[in-house]
Protein backbone atom coordinates (compact mmCIF):
# COMPACT_ATOMS: atom_id res chain seq x y z
CA UNK A 1 0.00 0.00 0.00
CA UNK A 2 2.61 2.60 0.88
CA UNK A 3 4.10 1.85 -2.76
CA UNK A 4 0.76 2.46 -4.43
CA UNK A 5 0.07 5.56 -2.29
CA UNK A 6 4.07 6.85 -3.57
CA UNK A 7 3.14 6.02 -7.11
CA UNK A 8 -0.64 7.75 -6.91
CA UNK A 9 1.03 10.91 -5.45
CA UNK A 10 3.55 11.17 -8.09
CA UNK A 11 1.39 10.88 -10.78
CA UNK A 12 -0.99 13.20 -8.80
CA UNK A 13 2.30 15.85 -8.92
CA UNK A 14 2.47 15.59 -12.80
CA UNK A 15 -1.31 16.50 -13.54
CA UNK A 16 -0.91 19.53 -11.72
CA UNK A 17 2.05 20.49 -13.73
CA UNK A 18 0.43 19.20 -16.74
CA UNK A 19 -2.45 21.49 -17.55
CA UNK A 20 -5.81 20.96 -19.30
CA UNK A 21 -5.10 22.87 -21.98
CA UNK A 22 -5.01 20.56 -24.12
CA UNK A 23 -8.57 19.46 -24.71
CA UNK A 24 -8.40 16.19 -24.17
CA UNK A 25 -9.35 14.34 -21.03
CA UNK A 26 -6.47 14.15 -18.12
CA UNK A 27 -7.63 11.42 -15.24
CA UNK A 28 -6.27 12.18 -11.65
CA UNK A 29 -5.11 8.78 -10.50
CA UNK A 30 -6.14 7.87 -7.37
CA UNK A 31 -6.16 4.14 -7.95
CA UNK A 32 -3.13 2.70 -9.45
CA UNK A 33 -3.63 -0.23 -7.56
CA UNK A 34 -4.96 -2.96 -9.40
CA UNK A 35 -8.89 -3.81 -8.81
CA UNK A 36 -10.77 -7.00 -8.90
CA UNK A 37 -11.87 -7.89 -12.14
CA UNK A 38 -14.86 -10.33 -13.07
CA UNK A 39 -14.60 -10.75 -16.52
CA UNK A 40 -17.06 -12.89 -18.34
CA UNK A 41 -15.75 -16.28 -18.87
CA UNK A 42 -18.08 -17.29 -21.84
CA UNK A 43 -16.14 -16.98 -25.03
CA UNK A 44 -19.75 -16.99 -26.69
CA UNK A 45 -21.74 -14.00 -25.72
CA UNK A 46 -21.89 -10.99 -28.27
CA UNK A 47 -23.65 -7.60 -28.12
CA UNK A 48 -27.14 -6.94 -29.06
CA UNK A 49 -28.37 -5.18 -32.04
CA UNK A 50 -30.55 -3.23 -32.16
CA UNK A 51 -33.18 -1.82 -33.57
CA UNK A 52 -34.90 1.70 -34.28
CA UNK A 53 -37.40 1.63 -31.59
CA UNK A 54 -34.47 -0.02 -29.02
CA UNK A 55 -31.48 2.64 -29.02
CA UNK A 56 -28.50 1.99 -27.62
CA UNK A 57 -27.70 3.06 -24.15
CA UNK A 58 -24.20 4.99 -24.88
CA UNK A 59 -21.58 6.67 -22.92
CA UNK A 60 -18.39 8.45 -24.19
CA UNK A 61 -15.12 8.59 -21.79
CA UNK A 62 -13.03 11.86 -22.33
CA UNK A 63 -16.03 13.85 -23.50
CA UNK A 64 -15.13 17.55 -23.51
CA UNK A 65 -11.67 16.78 -25.90
CA UNK A 66 -11.86 17.59 -29.74
CA UNK A 67 -14.00 14.82 -30.68
CA UNK A 68 -16.48 14.10 -27.52
CA UNK A 69 -18.94 16.57 -27.52
CA UNK A 70 -19.33 16.43 -31.39
CA UNK A 71 -19.84 13.01 -31.27
CA UNK A 72 -22.45 13.11 -28.78
CA UNK A 73 -24.58 15.55 -30.52
CA UNK A 74 -24.44 13.39 -33.79
CA UNK A 75 -25.48 10.32 -31.34
CA UNK A 76 -28.45 12.64 -29.88
CA UNK A 77 -30.25 13.42 -33.12
CA UNK A 78 -29.25 9.44 -33.90
CA UNK A 79 -30.42 7.31 -30.34
CA UNK A 80 -32.54 10.39 -28.69
CA UNK A 81 -31.04 13.19 -26.58
CA UNK A 82 -31.10 10.99 -23.14
CA UNK A 83 -29.68 7.66 -24.51
CA UNK A 84 -26.49 9.64 -25.00
CA UNK A 85 -24.20 10.38 -21.92
CA UNK A 86 -20.90 12.60 -22.08
CA UNK A 87 -18.94 11.88 -18.97
CA UNK A 88 -14.91 13.45 -18.15
CA UNK A 89 -13.18 14.47 -15.34
CA UNK A 90 -13.72 18.41 -16.18
CA UNK A 91 -16.38 20.97 -15.49
CA UNK A 92 -18.40 21.03 -18.82
CA UNK A 93 -19.10 24.86 -20.22
CA UNK A 94 -22.71 25.74 -19.72
CA UNK A 95 -23.29 25.03 -23.41
CA UNK A 96 -22.32 21.00 -23.29
CA UNK A 97 -23.77 20.87 -19.39
CA UNK A 98 -27.34 21.65 -20.66
CA UNK A 99 -27.21 19.92 -23.93
CA UNK A 100 -27.73 16.58 -22.47
CA UNK A 101 -26.89 13.91 -19.60
CA UNK A 102 -23.71 14.80 -18.47
CA UNK A 103 -21.26 12.69 -15.87
CA UNK A 104 -18.38 12.57 -13.90
CA UNK A 105 -16.19 9.72 -15.00
CA UNK A 106 -12.31 8.79 -14.07
CA UNK A 107 -11.48 5.91 -16.23
CA UNK A 108 -9.07 5.11 -13.23
CA UNK A 109 -11.53 4.99 -10.76
CA UNK A 110 -12.94 1.00 -11.64
CA UNK A 111 -15.31 0.51 -9.23
CA UNK A 112 -17.07 3.86 -10.18
CA UNK A 113 -16.66 3.15 -14.30
CA UNK A 114 -18.61 -0.03 -13.17
CA UNK A 115 -21.20 1.69 -11.60
CA UNK A 116 -22.05 4.24 -14.16
CA UNK A 117 -22.53 1.31 -17.01
CA UNK A 118 -24.53 -0.44 -14.25
CA UNK A 119 -27.02 1.88 -12.89
CA UNK A 120 -27.21 3.61 -16.29
CA UNK A 121 -27.63 0.26 -18.18
CA UNK A 122 -24.93 1.54 -20.65
CA UNK A 123 -24.43 -0.77 -23.62
CA UNK A 124 -22.10 1.22 -26.22
CA UNK A 125 -19.35 2.90 -24.93
CA UNK A 126 -17.03 5.40 -26.80
CA UNK A 127 -13.30 5.53 -25.21
CA UNK A 128 -12.10 8.19 -25.85
CA UNK A 129 -10.02 9.14 -22.79
CA UNK A 130 -6.12 9.43 -24.03
CA UNK A 131 -3.27 11.89 -24.00
CA UNK A 132 -2.25 12.93 -27.72
CA UNK A 133 1.41 12.53 -29.38
CA UNK A 134 3.52 15.62 -27.95
CA UNK A 135 1.49 15.76 -24.80
CA UNK A 136 2.85 11.91 -23.91
CA UNK A 137 5.93 12.50 -25.14
CA UNK A 138 6.10 15.61 -22.43
CA UNK A 139 4.75 13.62 -19.51
CA UNK A 140 5.21 9.84 -20.32
CA UNK A 141 4.01 8.33 -17.08
CA UNK A 142 0.96 10.56 -17.13
CA UNK A 143 0.33 9.38 -20.73
CA UNK A 144 1.33 5.68 -19.37
CA UNK A 145 -1.02 6.14 -16.85
CA UNK A 146 -4.48 6.79 -18.98
CA UNK A 147 -3.43 5.53 -22.02
CA UNK A 148 -3.11 2.05 -20.94
CA UNK A 149 -4.12 1.25 -17.11
CA UNK A 150 -7.49 3.51 -18.27
CA UNK A 151 -7.71 0.91 -21.23
CA UNK A 152 -7.33 -2.03 -19.16
CA UNK A 153 -10.54 -0.88 -16.57
CA UNK A 154 -12.33 0.01 -19.46
CA UNK A 155 -11.69 -3.66 -21.42
CA UNK A 156 -12.67 -5.52 -18.58
CA UNK A 157 -16.23 -3.38 -17.67
CA UNK A 158 -16.97 -3.79 -21.49
CA UNK A 159 -15.97 -8.05 -21.46
CA UNK A 160 -18.02 -7.54 -18.29
CA UNK A 161 -21.22 -6.08 -19.28
CA UNK A 162 -21.49 -6.97 -23.00
CA UNK A 163 -20.87 -3.78 -23.87
CA UNK A 164 -20.04 -2.51 -27.60
CA UNK A 165 -16.65 -1.00 -27.20
CA UNK A 166 -15.62 1.87 -29.50
CA UNK A 167 -11.73 2.66 -29.24
CA UNK A 168 -10.06 5.40 -31.42
CA UNK A 169 -6.21 4.54 -32.86
CA UNK A 170 -4.39 6.88 -34.74
CA UNK A 171 -1.91 7.40 -37.82
CA UNK A 172 0.64 7.18 -34.75
CA UNK A 173 0.10 3.74 -34.16
CA UNK A 174 2.97 3.81 -37.21
CA UNK A 175 6.42 3.89 -36.97
CA UNK A 176 9.65 4.91 -39.27
CA UNK A 177 9.69 1.35 -40.40
CA UNK A 178 5.90 0.77 -41.56
CA UNK A 179 5.65 1.13 -44.94
CA UNK A 180 4.48 5.04 -45.35
CA UNK A 181 2.93 5.18 -48.96
CA UNK A 182 0.03 4.07 -48.25
CA UNK A 183 0.15 2.35 -45.10
CA UNK A 184 -1.87 -0.60 -45.54
CA UNK A 185 -4.60 -1.99 -42.66
CA UNK A 186 -1.87 -4.76 -41.46
CA UNK A 187 1.76 -3.94 -41.82
CA UNK A 188 5.09 -3.89 -39.69
CA UNK A 189 3.58 -1.16 -36.35
CA UNK A 190 6.52 -0.27 -34.16
CA UNK A 191 5.77 3.35 -32.76
CA UNK A 192 8.29 5.35 -31.05
CA UNK A 193 5.95 7.29 -28.87
CA UNK A 194 4.08 6.66 -25.89
CA UNK A 195 0.79 7.61 -27.36
CA UNK A 196 1.40 5.50 -30.32
CA UNK A 197 2.64 2.31 -28.53
CA UNK A 198 -0.17 2.80 -26.42
CA UNK A 199 -2.64 2.88 -29.36
CA UNK A 200 -0.88 -0.61 -30.90
CA UNK A 201 -1.51 -1.39 -27.57
CA UNK A 202 -5.47 -0.97 -27.64
CA UNK A 203 -5.78 -2.71 -31.04
CA UNK A 204 -4.27 -5.90 -29.96
CA UNK A 205 -5.83 -5.91 -26.58
CA UNK A 206 -9.39 -5.01 -28.34
CA UNK A 207 -8.66 -7.76 -30.89
CA UNK A 208 -7.69 -10.32 -28.21
CA UNK A 209 -10.58 -9.51 -25.80
CA UNK A 210 -12.95 -10.35 -29.05
CA UNK A 211 -11.18 -13.39 -30.05
CA UNK A 212 -11.25 -14.73 -26.27
CA UNK A 213 -14.12 -13.72 -24.30
CA UNK A 214 -16.44 -12.45 -27.49
CA UNK A 215 -16.23 -8.98 -27.27
CA UNK A 216 -17.71 -6.46 -29.71
CA UNK A 217 -14.74 -4.22 -30.45
CA UNK A 218 -14.41 -1.64 -33.27
CA UNK A 219 -11.70 0.76 -33.60
CA UNK A 220 -10.58 3.43 -36.34
CA UNK A 221 -6.96 4.57 -37.19
CA UNK A 222 -7.83 8.64 -37.41
CA UNK A 223 -5.69 10.56 -39.49
CA UNK A 224 -5.14 14.05 -38.22
CA UNK A 225 -8.25 15.48 -37.08
CA UNK A 226 -9.22 19.02 -38.26
CA UNK A 227 -12.36 21.32 -36.59
CA UNK A 228 -13.48 24.62 -36.35
CA UNK A 229 -15.20 24.38 -32.79
CA UNK A 230 -11.89 22.83 -30.71
CA UNK A 231 -8.67 24.59 -29.81
CA UNK A 232 -5.36 22.42 -31.08
CA UNK A 233 -4.41 19.68 -28.32
CA UNK A 234 -1.53 18.52 -28.21
CA UNK A 235 -1.12 16.75 -31.27
CA UNK A 236 1.77 16.74 -34.39
CA UNK A 237 -1.02 17.40 -36.62
CA UNK A 238 -2.26 20.60 -34.71
CA UNK A 239 -0.71 22.99 -37.20
CA UNK A 240 -3.53 22.27 -39.23
CA UNK A 241 -5.76 23.68 -37.03
CA UNK A 242 -3.60 26.50 -35.67
CA UNK A 243 -3.10 27.87 -39.46
CA UNK A 244 -6.93 28.91 -39.71
CA UNK A 245 -7.10 30.65 -36.37
CA UNK A 246 -4.20 32.87 -36.97
CA UNK A 247 -5.11 33.60 -40.41
CA UNK A 248 -8.26 34.82 -38.75
CA UNK A 249 -6.69 36.25 -35.99
CA UNK A 250 -3.09 37.72 -36.76
CA UNK A 251 -2.57 37.09 -40.45
CA UNK A 252 0.76 35.29 -39.51
CA UNK A 253 1.42 31.51 -38.72
CA UNK A 254 4.44 29.83 -38.02
CA UNK A 255 4.47 26.08 -38.96
CA UNK A 256 6.47 23.65 -36.50
CA UNK A 257 6.41 20.78 -39.66
CA UNK A 258 8.72 21.35 -42.98
CA UNK A 259 6.31 22.24 -45.58
CA UNK A 260 6.83 19.18 -47.16
CA UNK A 261 5.94 16.78 -44.15
CA UNK A 262 2.97 14.70 -46.25
CA UNK A 263 0.41 13.43 -43.70
CA UNK A 264 -3.06 12.01 -43.76
CA UNK A 265 -6.00 14.22 -42.45
CA UNK A 266 -9.60 14.61 -42.05
CA UNK A 267 -12.23 17.05 -41.36
CA UNK A 268 -14.43 16.60 -38.22
CA UNK A 269 -17.65 15.83 -40.10
CA UNK A 270 -16.11 12.51 -42.08
CA UNK A 271 -14.49 11.37 -38.70
CA UNK A 272 -17.03 11.15 -36.74
CA UNK A 273 -19.84 9.96 -39.78
CA UNK A 274 -17.08 7.27 -40.03
CA UNK A 275 -17.13 6.10 -36.18
CA UNK A 276 -20.89 6.04 -36.27
CA UNK A 277 -20.92 4.14 -39.37
CA UNK A 278 -18.24 0.98 -38.02
CA UNK A 279 -20.35 0.88 -34.57
CA UNK A 280 -23.86 0.57 -36.67
CA UNK A 281 -22.20 -2.11 -39.20
CA UNK A 282 -23.32 -5.62 -38.99
CA UNK A 283 -20.95 -7.41 -37.36
CA UNK A 284 -20.73 -10.04 -40.14
CA UNK A 285 -19.53 -7.33 -42.47
CA UNK A 286 -16.86 -6.29 -40.37
CA UNK A 287 -13.74 -8.71 -41.79
CA UNK A 288 -11.05 -7.20 -39.54
CA UNK A 289 -11.34 -5.20 -35.52
CA UNK A 290 -9.55 -1.69 -36.90
CA UNK A 291 -9.89 -0.36 -39.74
CA UNK A 292 -7.74 2.53 -41.40
CA UNK A 293 -9.46 5.46 -42.71
CA UNK A 294 -8.57 8.34 -44.91
CA UNK A 295 -10.01 11.21 -46.25
CA UNK A 296 -7.31 13.73 -47.84
CA UNK A 297 -3.67 13.83 -47.20
CA UNK A 298 -1.65 17.42 -47.85
CA UNK A 299 1.63 19.35 -46.61
CA UNK A 300 1.77 22.59 -44.81
CA UNK A 301 2.73 23.93 -47.98
CA UNK A 302 -0.25 22.88 -50.13
CA UNK A 303 -2.62 23.65 -46.99
CA UNK A 304 -0.95 27.43 -46.97
CA UNK A 305 -1.75 28.06 -50.51
CA UNK A 306 -5.37 26.85 -49.79
CA UNK A 307 -5.53 28.93 -47.25
CA UNK A 308 -4.31 31.82 -49.34
CA UNK A 309 -6.79 31.80 -51.37
CA UNK A 310 -9.10 33.11 -48.84
CA UNK A 311 -6.64 35.53 -46.77
CA UNK A 312 -3.98 36.19 -49.59
CA UNK A 313 -2.08 38.15 -47.21
CA UNK A 314 -1.20 35.84 -44.96
CA UNK A 315 2.62 35.19 -44.17
CA UNK A 316 3.80 31.74 -43.18
CA UNK A 317 7.05 30.87 -42.11
CA UNK A 318 8.16 27.26 -41.01
CA UNK A 319 10.12 26.98 -37.57
CA UNK A 320 10.76 23.32 -37.17
CA UNK A 321 10.24 21.81 -33.93
CA UNK A 322 12.36 18.97 -33.85
CA UNK A 323 10.30 16.48 -31.55
CA UNK A 324 7.22 17.00 -33.67
CA UNK A 325 8.81 16.72 -36.74
CA UNK A 326 10.48 13.26 -35.70
CA UNK A 327 7.02 11.74 -35.11
CA UNK A 328 5.46 12.81 -38.41
CA UNK A 329 8.22 11.62 -40.30
CA UNK A 330 7.38 8.31 -38.70
CA UNK A 331 3.91 8.50 -39.61
CA UNK A 332 1.96 7.54 -42.71
CA UNK A 333 2.32 9.75 -45.76
CA UNK A 334 -1.28 8.25 -46.96
CA UNK A 335 -3.76 5.72 -45.60
CA UNK A 336 -4.70 2.61 -47.41
CA UNK A 337 -8.27 2.55 -46.05
CA UNK A 338 -9.94 0.13 -49.09
CA UNK A 339 -10.97 -2.54 -46.38
CA UNK A 340 -12.97 0.12 -45.36
CA UNK A 341 -14.53 1.01 -47.97
CA UNK A 342 -15.09 -2.64 -49.44
CA UNK A 343 -16.55 -3.87 -45.83
CA UNK A 344 -18.94 -1.42 -44.28
CA UNK A 345 -19.38 0.99 -47.59
CA UNK A 346 -17.12 3.93 -45.93
CA UNK A 347 -16.93 7.00 -48.20
CA UNK A 348 -15.50 10.53 -47.48
CA UNK A 349 -17.56 13.71 -48.22
CA UNK A 350 -14.82 16.88 -47.92
CA UNK A 351 -11.35 16.95 -49.73
CA UNK A 352 -9.04 19.92 -49.39
CA UNK A 353 -10.89 23.22 -51.24
CA UNK A 354 -13.86 21.60 -49.26
CA UNK A 355 -12.26 21.39 -45.61
CA UNK A 356 -10.55 25.19 -46.17
CA UNK A 357 -14.02 26.62 -46.67
CA UNK A 358 -16.07 25.17 -44.27
CA UNK A 359 -13.37 26.11 -41.68
CA UNK A 360 -13.69 29.69 -42.51
CA UNK A 361 -17.35 30.01 -42.63
CA UNK A 362 -17.23 28.33 -39.35
CA UNK A 363 -14.91 30.55 -37.34
CA UNK A 364 -16.47 33.65 -39.19
CA UNK A 365 -16.32 36.28 -41.87
CA UNK A 366 -12.97 37.97 -40.59
CA UNK A 367 -12.40 41.10 -42.34
CA UNK A 368 -9.70 40.21 -44.03
CA UNK A 369 -11.84 37.10 -45.45
CA UNK A 370 -14.41 39.68 -46.41
CA UNK A 371 -11.65 41.81 -48.15
CA UNK A 372 -10.38 38.29 -50.21
CA UNK A 373 -13.67 37.09 -51.06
Amino acid sequence: MPIVKTVSRAVGRLLQSSGCGCGISIVPVRCIGVSPRQVASDAGFHSVSFSESDHPRVLITGGLGQLGVGLAKLLRKRFGKNNVILSDIRKPADNVFYSGPFIYADILDYKNLREIVVNNRITWLFHYSALLSAVGEANVPLARAVNITGLHNVLDIAAEHNLRLFVPSTIGAFGPTSPRDPTPDLCIQRPRTIYGVSKVHAELMGEYYHYRYGLDFRCLRYPGIISADSQPGGGTTDYAVQIFHDAIKTGKFQCNLKPDTRLPMMYIDDCLKATLEVMEAPAEALSMRTYNISAMSFTPEELAQEVQKHVPELEVTYNVDKVRQAIADSWPMNFDDRNARRDWGWKHDYDLPELVTTMFSFLGSDSRIAQAN
